[in-house]
């Protein structure tokens, strides 16, 4: 255990039965493969693949599986962590059990910050028990923003929906319009029909547009290399950067930044 952090494989037999019972410690459970049922408060809820339930210390709950499933089981002591981030989970109900149903993008996202866990776990350097600490707060951060979901019944709206918060947080690190196309789980077409209903645009203008105002206030609000910059909101080439941001504004980013330092310098 690192931190009094351990992330381990529970594998449950056909009409496999975990008796009502509870942990000392914070637990995540997260589903790997088939579907089962979990128990707590009373209430029986389906427990399906990427489907993921948090367990506060004490709280009793039971398991059954319907046929062979797989569970990651990563346990942790919250006290070990980041102070603000216990406060928070504190604040949104994070003390009692919560059964989470991830959405594509927050699936894949855990599904390698898991990976990452196992990695590093099974390494021994301060190093290692210091990057699974930190997966953990990464990990506890995406299920706080899940919270945030808008209460949608629409499939297509929900999607546009999600991937438009996709690219407001993860502008920095897409590559194309097949980096979410996979995540959806939809093809690229139908992903940009749906986006288009919703927003009036593709994905990728409204990725722009996002990388555009990005670059704009970075311009305006620190001394950054125009290099760096470019690198911050995602673009490989300075050169691509260049041109979209001269498109967006009809001024290079150089032009821009001079621009607004000479009408701050006359107010």
């Amino acid at each position: 255990m690192v931190y009094n952090i351990s992330l381990k494989e529970n594998k449950h037999t056909e009409k496999n039965l975990i008796k009502n019972h509870y942990h000392k410690v914070h637990q995540i459970l997260y589903v790997l493969e088939n579907k089962g049922e979990i128990t707590f408060q009373g209430e029986k809820h389906p427990f399906s693949q990427d489907s993921l339930a948090f367990i506060p210390p004490y709280a009793n709950h039971s398991i059954i599986s319907d046929v062979k499933m797989t569970v990651l089981v990563l346990e942790f002591d919250l006290t070990n962590l980041d102070s603000e981030i216990t406060r928070i989970l504190i604040e949104e109900n994070f003390d009692e059990i919560k059964l989470i149903g991830l959405n594509p993008f927050e699936a894949g996202n855990i599904r390698q910050l898991l990976r990452r866990m196992l990695y590093e776990q099974s390494q021994s350097d301060l190093i290692n028990r210091l990057a699974v600490k930190i997966y953990l707060e990464e990990l506890l951060l995406i299920l706080l923003r899940s919270q945030k979901d808008s209460n949608i019944t629409d499939a297509n709206v929900l999607r546009a929906e999600r991937l438009k918060n996709y690219l407001d947080t993860h502008y920095f690190e897409i590559r194309d319009a097949n980096d979410f196309s996979k995540k959806l789980g939809i093809s690229t077409r139908h992903v940009n029909t749906i986006f288009k209903e919703q927003y009036d645009m593709t994905p990728m203008k409204y990725l722009t547009q996002v990388r555009m105002e990005i670059a704009k206030k970075l311009l305006m609000e620190t001394n950054n290399d125009i290099a760096s910059i470019c690198f911050e909101v995602g673009f490989e080439a300075i050169s691509t950067f260049y041109r979209k941001f001269k498109e967006y504004t009809n001024v290079s980013p150089h032009k821009f930044r001079t621009e607004y330092q000479y009408a701050q310098s006359k107010k």
